[in-house]
């Protein structure tokens, strides 16, 4: 498969790898991109930036009452636009009030004389540049919404609702801002997909296997680098900011409170 330099480009930009390591990769992935990005990790080339942040387009997040949404632009100029930001907050408020349960359905929910689709299109020919409703998650439970402003010039960037067990809200407030800072992408371990542990196990190995390491050890290995692997995807295993000497799990157990799901929306880079 030829590789171009529009693929090499991508990879780099998601992986932050040098330019000719992303083409080795990509050659000998056969131009498989999550391929090249796992050889990538194995040789230590890959610093792994977040890839949801970097690709993300410019935008806001706004909420009420028990949803959150992403409405996207192309820049930061836009995203600061009074129009703009008053059509999220008719939007979010549109949805909370609705029967939708997603994105498309979101789309859907009537704002004004049309549908929030079509508001969004509107505006976007009157500013003359792309706008989308990027996501909409509304929640049926108790919940608790973080909004994080990246820029003191900016309307808020990042958004975070909490579905949550119990009574501690201060708790589960300072559970937001760690959500919103270390980006857990699960609640559990139980709640991270088969395929998900099979290949980071795989990686692990194939890492060790890289290194040198005695085969005879590979799955003592393996369960530690899945650990640390846990402790930085899965929000109960996480140290707490608030008190890095407990885990999150640990101060949401002492509490009685129990976190059942989560969601992170980041707009802009």
């Amino acid at each position: 498969m030829a590789i171009t330099a529009a693929d090499v480009k991508k990879l780099r930009d998601t992986t932050g790898a040098g330019m000719m390591d992303a083409k080795k990769a990509l050659t000998e992935a056969d131009g498989d991109f999550e391929r090249a990005i796992e050889i990538l990790r194995v040789t230590g080339q890959a610093k792994m930036a977040k890839r949801s942040d970097r690709e993300a387009s410019n935008g806001i997040v706004a909420a009420a009452g028990k949803t959150v949404i992403q409405l996207g632009s192309e820049t930061d100029f836009v995203a600061k636009n009074g129009e703009f930001i008053a059509l999220a907050e008719k939007i979010v408020a549109a949805v909370d009030a609705s029967d939708a349960t997603d994105l498309e359905s979101a789309k859907a929910v009537t704002l004004d004389e049309g549908t929030v689709a079509e508001a969004v299109d509107a505006l976007a020919t009157k500013i003359g540049e792309k706008l989308e409703l990027k996501d909409a998650v509304k929640y049926s439970g108790t919940t608790h919404t973080y909004l994080h402003r990246r820029s003191q010039d900016l309307p808020p960037q990042v958004g975070v609702l909490v579905e949550y067990e119990g009574e501690d809200e201060a708790l589960v407030h300072s559970v937001a801002l760690q959500i919103a800072s270390m980006q857990p992408q699960f609640v559990t371990r139980e709640d991270v997909p088969a395929e998900v542990i099979e290949k980071e196990a795989r990686i692990a190995k194939e890492t060790a296997l890289e290194e040198g390491k005695p085969e005879k050890i590979l799955d003592r290995i393996v369960e530690g680098r899945l650990g640390g692997f846990y402790k930085d995807v899965c929000l109960v295993e996480q140290p707490a900011v608030s008190d890095d000497k407990k885990t999150v799990g640990q101060l949401l157990d002492a509490a009685g409170v129990k976190v059942t799901r989560f969601v992170r929306l980041s707009a802009g880079a």
